[in-house]
């Protein structure tokens, strides 16, 4: 399964700063259209795994257009809490996508579970399908790290200020974007999918 160079691709997001993430990540070699560019309409993301919720999407976005279609469902897990809040981390922040109200809720499940364990991990699953209801290609990535409160730094997005990647001391919300870039769960799935594809 492979794309060619210049091929179009449906990014399966209305964020246009993450359809710019990933048109990097990809080294430009497609041209991407978003599926809010489309105006394609999100599926519900009945899966309970990340990798079931980004093929979902791609089949849908695939479906739609068309296109070959390109889709992520990524969140953070903590291990105190049993790997919560995973598949629901951006349902945390409410409709009103508001991240710290997530962390908070984090913060207050850490305190009410009376644990000291801080041990959490981002995860990425990217899925790629086509149209043809072919077959669809599925990589994950995954960086540990540790939970600390209150979050640091302005960078970034989501739970990246309370999220201490594995052998760093500054939260990915301080990091340079590039520096963060090159280690994150999401950055770990690409590097799996571009050896897939290219």
């Amino acid at each position: 399964i492979t794309l060619e160079p210049g091929a179009r691709l449906v990014v399966a997001t209305q964020n246009p700063g993450k359809a710019r993430e990933l048109a990097a990540i990809l080294e430009n070699r497609f041209e991407l259209v978003t599926a809010g560019d489309l105006c394609l309409a999100e599926p519900e993301e009945t899966e309970t795994t990340f990798v079931g919720n980004a093929l979902l999407k791609a089949r849908a976005a695939a479906r739609a257009s068309g296109l070959a279609a390109i889709a992520d469902d990524s969140g953070l897990s903590v291990a105190a809490l049993d790997g919560a809040p995973g598949v629901y981390s951006a349902r945390w922040a409410g409709p009103e996508k508001d991240f710290a109200l997530a962390m908070r809720k984090v913060e207050e499940r850490l305190e009410a579970a009376e644990s000291d364990d801080r041990a959490a991990w981002f995860t990425c699953a990217l899925a790629v399908a086509w149209p043809d209801e072919g077959p669809m290609l599925v990589v994950e990535g995954r960086v540990d790290g540790t939970l600390t409160f209150p979050g640091r730094g302005t960078r970034g997005f989501g739970y990246d200020p309370i999220f201490v990647p594995e052998g760093h001391a500054q939260t990915f919300g301080e990091m340079d974007p590039a520096a963060k870039d090159a280690m994150s769960h999401r950055a770990r799935a690409f590097e799996k999918l571009k050896a897939a594809l290219f």
